[in-house]
């Protein structure tokens, strides 16, 4: 039930295509957000009989200043129910402060409790020399690289129409110190039913980080609103035991009309 299942849009493979994303990921400008943007999620859990609330997540985006540069500090915070937090109680807040010109991470903030296991780390990025310090040392870092916030955000303006359905879109991550060459396939457009309502929606498949929960590779799903906004509006994906759900429950503030949206309820 972590916040990772709302923060994964990764990378990958085809020299001319690769080419291409590369440099979007690079000189992308933003198009799809803005400060004041929020969005709430709910998380439910799947054993095989029933969906059971499980979770919750909240992104917001404010204004900010880091060494004299303007700044989307973007939070993203998740946590269990506390009808679930007798199972397994998640208290994760993740933070990226991300270059209002180049769409860049500066800082990115870790501080997460997954069932008494606690993490923190705090990390400044230099993309002009490719290096990442963070809590725990000094790393070499590739051009363009992101956090696990700042891709997801990033990847919002991607312009899905340049694409064919099984492209590959790559790009880098810096997450526990270590770098991550990961990428979003791309596997056309489709009209779902949430909680919230129906909507017309890019379907993506993420390449996964192999974790404690997720066993790797593209068994997650995530539909984005075939819009201006790129709202992720349902993220679903099997997990060590049973399956996870999550879906858009909220917004408040986007920057474009949601016009993807043909129902609510």
């Amino acid at each position: 039930m972590r916040i990772w299942i709302l923060l994964t849009v990764f990378w990958g493979l085809s020299l001319p295509l690769q080419s291409i994303a590369q440099t979007d990921f690079c000189n992308a400008r933003n198009v799809a957000y803005q400060e004041g943007e929020q969005l709430y999620f709910k998380v439910w859990y799947n054993l095989g009989v029933m969906w059971i609330g499980a979770g919750e997540a909240n992104f917001s985006v404010s204004s900010d200043l880091l060494n004299g540069k303007k700044m989307y500090h973007i939070v993203g915070e998740g946590k269990t129910l506390s009808s679930y937090d007798m199972f397994y109680k998640v208290r994760d807040r993740y933070e990226s402060w991300v270059d209002a010109t180049t769409m860049q991470p500066a800082k990115f903030l870790r501080n997460v409790n997954e069932g008494g296991y606690r993490i923190y780390n705090n990390v400044l990025f230099n993309q002009n020399i490719g290096r990442a310090i963070s809590t725990n040392g000094v790393y070499q870092v590739p051009k363009c690289v992101q956090d696990v916030v700042s891709a997801i955000y990033f990847a919002r303006n991607i312009d899905f129409n340049t694409y064919r359905a099984g492209d590959k879109i790559p790009f880098s991550m810096f997450l526990d110190d270590q770098v991550y060459h990961l990428y979003l396939r791309y596997l056309g457009k489709q009209k779902i039913k949430t909680r919230y309502g129906v909507f017309n929606t890019i379907k993506i498949a993420p390449l996964l980080i192999q974790g404690n929960s997720f066993s790797g590779g593209e068994q997650m799903l995530v539909y984005v609103t075939d819009d201006e906004n790129h709202l992720p509006v349902r993220i679903e994906s099997p997990i060590s035991v049973g399956s996870i759900k999550a879906d858009l429950m909220g917004y408040r503030a986007l920057r474009n009309p949601l016009s993807s949206l043909l129902k609510k309820g």
